[in-house]
């Protein structure tokens, strides 16, 4: 991969970190091992770019790691020879990353299915919801499942219905938020709506009930794109962030719950047998309880 850079005066690292879909550690031991090359030349880390270097980068770097079976409890809704549907729990996360390579979902499926589809540390999963977002998600049982999901996801062919709390109160019965998202070059642990680096995110939503007296309100979002953290952004984009969101919300002093955020409806055409697939599951029981604590202040 080459790019030409197109600002100047800053580190080679910071630089790559906005410009690639890379952590900023991963940059590092690219450069470190002459896998990130400026006009030619190995540098270090912190080397400022200029406008106009040409940066060429060998992501080969083998970051395979052992990931070992879990006995973890999961909520299987849907399974056959070549694909499952999960109701993924509210803390757990998705996939292995740096510093998280045990009690993740994928732990959890190793240990469940005799086999899954392979791709590197992340072996059967197709899409992914936050860590702290809870519903479902599907996972391919081999290759070839995999990549015609992963077309499908593409071609917005699997229809992802999610149901929210957020903050204030929304005085349109419906909406649709049509704005790029990209990572926030001030702290890569962020997304937000931005220009810059981004791709397309299309959100649709609809208002299910109003609570004035909490000044909430519930919706219902439909996505035409899956991009890291898409909903949580938009809302909060537009002045209703996801209640209880720690990155993005209004009130930092949340609950370990993590964001009202839940993924309730998935459905699409089977990729082998061609059977529609539609599952819906019900809100985890602390979405329920808060629904019904703000309900009987009404």
């Amino acid at each position: 991969m080459e790019l030409v850079v197109n600002r100047n005066g800053e580190r080679l690292d910071s630089y790559l970190a906005t410009e690639l879909d890379l952590s900023r550690s991963k940059i590092q031991k690219l450069i470190k091992e002459d896998k990130i090359l400026v006009n030619g030349k190995s540098v270090n880390s912190s080397y400022t770019v200029k406008e106009n270097d040409c940066v060429s980068v060998n992501d080969s770097l083998d970051f395979t790691i052992n990931i070992e079976p879990e006995n973890i409890d999961i909520d299987v809704v849907y399974e056959d020879d070549y694909l499952a549907v999960i109701n993924k729990k509210s803390g757990m996360v998705v996939h292995p990353a740096p510093g998280n390579y045990t009690g993740t979902l994928v732990n959890a499926l190793l240990y469940r299915f005799n086999t899954l589809s392979n791709n590197n540390i992340r072996p059967g999963i197709v899409h992914r919801i936050d860590k702290d977002t809870t519903g479902l998600l599907v996972v391919a049982k081999d290759d070839k499942t995999h990549e015609l999901l992963s077309d499908m996801l593409k071609k917005k062919e699997v229809k992802r219905t999610y149901w929210a709390i957020v903050d204030g109160i929304i005085p349109h019965s419906t909406g649709t938020i049509d704005a790029p998202i990209g990572r926030d070059v001030n702290n890569r642990e962020k997304m937000c709506v931005t220009d810059i680096n981004s791709k397309d995110a299309i959100t649709h939503f609809k208002v299910l009930k109003r609570f004035k007296n909490t000044n909430q309100t519930l919706i219902e979002c439909n996505l035409d794109t899956g991009r890291t953290h898409q909903i949580r952004v938009h809302m909060a984009y537009i002045g209703y962030p996801i209640y209880n969101d720690p990155v993005y919300g209004k009130n930092k002093k949340t609950t370990s719950f993590g964001q009202f955020l839940h993924s309730k409806k998935i459905s699409f055409i089977h990729p082998i047998t061609n059977e529609l697939i539609e599952k819906e599951v019900d809100l985890p029981k602390e979405f329920k309880e808060y629904l019904e604590e703000i309900d009987i202040q009404e």
